[in-house]
């Protein structure tokens, strides 16, 4: 597995990890498959792919339970965990008690990073960063970050932050490559913000002339076009979280993490 450097951090992280959004339920809880969802993330980590991606929000707060669950398996310090804010939450009557019941449901002192999930419409980007500094202050996160935030909003988080913003995590694939068209990709990392993909699969929406070339480069590295897709990501010096359950897919995201496509592959797919 391919690591890189995690923003201007002395953190390198594998290019692929596990992303739980769905498991444990997605808006509310579902425990009817706490066990596979747990088994899924142990066996991740020790395929390589141990940045784990969660969120307070995903099954309203359950699929933190289920990263806790495969915590109490794993050894804490193999794992570099992310976990997320909901935006109501971003006020500082309720921030402390959102990561304080993070860090009982994941069972730890504290995450590795903690992102702001979406900007807050009621709590101003200023106050926002002055929270998760508070919290980064307390020792409840070793790092700080953002997510779904645009050019102007990160501009405004590293600007008010006494910490560095060490991420954006952001919708981005080979089907919905607006991030990059809009510059937001560019200018983070031009800023030495690393970005972190979500939804790198475009949850299996991808267009036939896609899936043709996907197919065609997949072909030149005796791989698959989920594995082409993914590394076409990571190629490009972006991290991504991708979810799985099945041990196939787990094994087959995990390989895609040692793919680098050439030049001519990139230039290919970018068409």
């Amino acid at each position: 597995m391919r690591r890189m450097r995690l923003g201007n951090t002395q953190i390198n992280l594998p290019v692929v990890g596990i992303g739980t959004w769905g498991m444990g339920g997605k808006f509310e809880a579902d425990h009817s498959r706490d066990e596979e969802a747990a088994k899924a993330i142990v066996k991740a980590v020790k395929l390589g792919m141990n940045h784990i991606d969660t969120a307070e929000f995903y099954g309203n707060g359950h699929t933190e339970e289920i990263v806790g669950m495969a915590l109490q398996r794993i050894r804490r310090d193999e794992v570099f965990i992310t976990s997320k804010i909901w935006p109501t939450h971003l006020n500082w009557k309720d921030a402390l008690n959102s990561i304080e019941a993070t860090l009982k449901k994941l069972g730890t002192d504290h995450v590795d990073l903690y992102l702001i999930h979406w900007p807050s419409a009621e709590t101003n980007i200023k106050e926002s960063i002055d929270i998760m500094n508070s919290i980064l202050d307390k020792g409840y996160t070793r790092y700080i970050g953002v997510s779904n935030f645009s050019i102007a909003e990160v501009a405004e988080a590293v600007e008010n932050s006494k910490a560095p913003i060490v991420c954006n995590q952001i919708r981005y694939n080979i089907q919905d490559k607006s991030a990059k068209a809009s510059g937001l990709i560019d200018y983070c990392m031009n800023k030495g913000i690393s970005i972190v993909a979500y939804s790198p699969l475009n949850r299996m929406e991808i267009s036939s002339s896609i899936l043709k070339k996907l197919k065609k480069i997949a072909q030149n590295h005796s791989a698959t076009p989920i594995q082409i897709a993914l590394a076409w990501i990571t190629t490009q010096g972006i991290f991504t979280i991708p979810k799985a359950v099945n041990d196939s897919h787990l094994i087959e995201n995990a390989k895609a993490g040692d793919i680098l496509l050439s030049g001519d592959e990139m230039d290919y797919l970018k068409s």
